[in-house]
């Protein structure tokens, strides 16, 4: 199975207060979004990380990593210190990645596009970064733990949510 996730913040206390997520302090967040994470992901699984993994004073990005279930890529964020890209136990690092899956071609990046490779062939655009707060395109998902209930997700579950349209009309994306 592939899981796709981003901006889990490990670490950053940030995200508390400016994310509003339902946490008194970080030992507390981190320790939810590790139990969401191995609870979803199994350890022969694949995860996309799409940016914002950890803050350098989060601790060692790599006993992160061993802790996390999966074999895990990066997706470079604004917020990936040198401590998180360099990191082993990444299987790969990069800034931006195109992915055929479950007959779909995906462009992974932390931004959200306007445009994106593929887009008049139905290509799908995911991404982090805005924390559940852009209006997303058509196939634009982000999927930042912030709107995906703080865990990872999966394509099939992405293209399975429902959108509601200007005239307050359900559709299936």
């Amino acid at each position: 199975m592939i899981y796709f996730t981003g901006d889990t913040h490990f670490g950053d206390s940030r995200v508390l207060r400016l994310d509003k997520r339902p946490f008194a302090n970080m030992v507390e967040h981190d320790d939810a979004l590790i139990w969401n994470w191995n609870q979803t992901v199994g350890t022969d699984d694949e995860v996309w990380h799409l940016g914002d993994f950890m803050s350098a004073s989060g601790g060692e990005c790599a006993e992160l990593l061993a802790r996390l279930n999966g074999r895990k890529h990066l997706i470079v964020g604004n917020n990936d210190p040198t401590t998180t890209t360099n990191s082993p136990g990444w299987e790969s690092v990069q800034h931006y990645a195109e992915l055929r899956h479950d007959r779909h071609h995906l462009v992974l990046c932390h931004y959200a596009f306007r445009t994106w490779n593929q887009m008049s062939k139905k290509s799908i655009n995911l991404h982090g970064h805005s924390h559940g707060r852009l209006k997303p395109l058509p196939r634009q998902y982000d999927v930042g733990v912030d709107g995906q209930e703080l865990r990872p997700v999966t394509l099939e579950v992405l293209l399975k949510k429902k959108r509601v349209v200007a005239d307050g009309e359900d559709m299936e994306e």
